[in-house]
């Protein structure tokens, strides 16, 4: 009897602890993709106000470019038009490497050639909360390909970090940055392709949409076009509000929304690295 008490009890406490471990991978996920990653940036629908929350995750923004025009996809848990007949390993082969499971690669306006770099912990915790995404029935227009998809890998993301780089300032800030995909956007690209040697961080990225054509603007050292002159606070305001140290209010889609969210280490971070980043003019 006290044998049988002692098993049940042993196996009570292993199932909460597994309980408990993946309860804290939904929790890291929900900051990532709802922080640094914002999902819900390209796959939410978009009203006067914002998100509208209700159908979130369902797809949403559309890119017509030289090389595709793809709306972003319905990442929700419904069966038919979202991926929750996916497996694990393959939203894991498609964030990593850019390849839906039926061997199509996806367009390159999907960050994934910064998604390497992602800690095996991070992505098991990304997947996690993706499965906590309600399923929302919506078909988005199918992909269109003019040319073939030329994937690129971001310098310094090919392989996944580990949890120790974290202790360097820099590394951390170069880890959220990098995942954040903000060089995707505020490096110009010209035919499908970014010259990171070149151009990296210069901005001139248009963005169309509801909010008619955003440019992104230059976040490299230079005084005269870039964040040089800026001081920490003023970066640290712009991106939590969007709001400028002109008093300008940003378009989407930077993501202010989304990084207000993040933590105060986490943004000091971003911060320390992109005083990295060489000037270009």
């Amino acid at each position: 009897m006290i044998r049988f008490v002692t098993a049940v009890l042993a196996g009570l406490v292993a199932t909460l602890g597994m309980a408990n471990a993946q309860s804290a991978l939904v929790k890291r996920g929900d900051y990532l993709v709802n922080t640094i990653l914002t999902c819900g940036n390209c796959h939410t629908p978009k009203g006067p106000t914002g998100d509208i929350m209700d159908k979130a995750f369902s797809g949403f923004l559309q890119f017509d470019e030289p090389p595709f025009k793809v709306t972003a996809s319905n990442i929700t848990q419904d069966k038919e038009t979202g991926i929750g007949n996916w497996t694990d390993a393959q939203i894991r082969t498609l964030l990593r490497k850019g390849v839906r499971p039926n061997g199509t690669p996806i367009a390159t306006v999907m960050p994934t050639g910064f998604y390497e770099i992602i800690t095996k912990k991070d992505m098991d915790a990304i997947v996690a909360y993706l499965r906590t995404i309600k399923p929302i029935k919506n078909k988005v227009p199918d992909p269109i390909y003019k040319m073939a998809q030329v994937r690129q890998i971001f310098p310094g993301a090919e392989k996944p970090y580990t949890e120790a780089m974290f202790s360097d300032r820099i590394k951390h800030g170069f880890y959220l940055a990098t995942i954040g995909h903000c060089l995707e956007c505020h490096t110009p690209m010209v035919k499908g392709q970014h010259d990171w040697a070149k151009d990296l961080g210069r901005g001139d990225f248009e963005f169309p949409g509801p909010w008619g054509v955003s440019v992104s603007r230059n976040i490299t050292a230079s005084r005269t076009k870039g964040i040089g002159g800026w001081t920490d606070a003023e970066l640290k305001k712009v991106i939590t509000t969007g709001i400028d140290k002109d008093g300008n209010h940003l378009k989407p889609p930077m993501g202010y929304p989304y990084y207000a969210h993040m933590t105060e280490e986490d943004i000091a971070d971003v911060i320390a690295y992109m005083r990295t980043l060489p000037a270009k003019e």
